[in-house]
């Protein structure tokens, strides 16, 4: 039983640090496409008064 509880922290540990992986990544995305696109609103974002 404490053997399953260890196994099951690594895994948490290693899900954790994916996560931060992919945060870094996004937010390294994010800041990137401001950037390039500084007048452009996210996709799927409507713009406010284009009539849709």
């Amino acid at each position: 039983m404490g053997e399953d509880r260890s196994n099951n922290l690594s895994r948490e540990e290693r899900l954790a640090a994916k996560l931060r992986e992919n945060l870094r990544r996004r937010k390294a995305q994010a800041r990137e496409f401001e950037t390039h696109e500084p007048n452009q609103p996210p996709s799927g974002v409507p713009n406010v008064g284009d009539g849709s």
